[in-house]
């Protein structure tokens, strides 16, 4: 999934920002340079990652949740390589009228508080922009939205209200608002969205498909993603639904919204 075969990796330590001057105290500089973002893939085509666009994707590292079945787990960790971001803009620019969007992925792009600057950057191309995001900072979700930095949003509903602690390795004390606020700022924003479930057999039954589809009544997109094992996969003990049992899912969701679908098998 990711090109990391290109001549311009560069290390952590040796990325140099240029609007950090002499001037900035120690302090400002540290936290200066933990709200840039940062990127560390990308598949220069891709004719799946943004609906009915060519496009090419960008991978972000780093997330505020710990899914046992994430399929990008390595950029968690902390021997990430990144792109220096003058090279992947010199790509975006080659690509004018050959390329139609740009996705950014993760990770979680939403931890970084420069969101706005890369996909404004982005934007000045005259791409079209696709977010992926796991919705857990509603507030700076708005201000995207507002400010149209954003073309297309997916989201992932992770499970229901009550086992989405659990599917997202974190604890029980996990708070879902920042999660159903997102899901009203999408469906209100005005753009295009869609909501995604990856699904388990051992994180999901019929009362947690049905709880996730609830939190998202009447939407416009609702996919469900069959869990399919790789190596990058936090956790060795989970399998994939049976189709089966994956088709008995959709017809619960369906009666939540109607135009549900399963994608990728």
């Amino acid at each position: 999934m990711f090109d990391k075969r290109a001549g311009f990796l560069y290390n952590v330590e040796k990325r140099v920002r240029s609007d950090i001057t002499s001037e900035t105290s120690d302090d400002e500089k540290e936290n200066t340079v933990d709200k840039y973002i940062k990127i560390s893939g990308m598949q220069k085509l891709t004719l799946l990652d943004y609906p009915e666009h060519t496009a090419c994707t960008l991978f972000v590292p780093g997330c505020n949740f710990r899914c046992p079945f994430c399929h990008n787990s390595e950029l968690l960790g902390g021997d990430v390589e990144f792109y220096d971001e003058a090279e992947v803009f010199a790509f975006l620019r080659k690509r004018v009228g050959v390329l139609e969007g740009v996705c950014v992925t993760g990770g979680e792009p939403t931890v970084y508080t420069d969101l706005d600057r890369l996909l404004g950057k982005i934007k000045e191309l005259g791409y079209l922009v696709k977010l992926d995001t796991n919705g857990y900072r509603p507030d700076r979700l708005e201000k995207l939205v507002g400010s149209g930095l954003v073309d297309y949003i997916a989201m992932d509903i992770k499970n229901s209200p009550e086992r989405y602690a659990e599917t997202i390795g974190l604890p029980d004390t996990f708070d879902i608002a920042p999660i159903e606020r997102s899901i009203d700022i999408i469906m209100n924003g005005g753009m295009d969205y869609e909501f995604r479930t990856t699904v388990s057999a051992e994180l999901f039954d019929d009362k947690s498909i049905e709880g996730a589809a609830r939190m998202i009544i009447g939407a416009k997109k609702y996919f469900l993603q069959k869990f399919i094992m790789r190596d990058t996969v936090p956790s060795k003990t989970l399998t994939s639904p049976q189709d089966i049992v994956l088709s008995r899912y959709l017809d619960i969701v369906r009666r939540f919204v109607p135009n549900a679908a399963i994608r990728g098998i």
